[in-house]
């Protein structure tokens, strides 16, 4: 897993692993998850979005499945 910069107000740090789509995402509050199947595309949208944060909950934590 490489770690992606972001900037946002509530996600801490972005991991992904392009070879196995997983995304970890661990927030500024100490809660972590982990998505399978997440494209690139996805991971690139979300960390260039004006609000990293809100695109994950309109898209990311809709679209992939949470395994933790």
């Amino acid at each position: 897993m490489k770690e992606i910069a972001v900037t946002s107000r509530i996600i801490k740090s972005v991991f992904f692993s392009p070879s196995d789509g997983q995304l970890y995402i661990a927030f500024n509050n100490g809660e972590t998850r982990l998505f399978t199947g997440v494209t690139e595309g996805a991971v690139s949208e979300m960390v260039e979005a004006d609000s990293p944060g809100q695109h994950y909950i309109d898209h990311i934590r809709t679209q992939f499945k949470r395994v933790a």
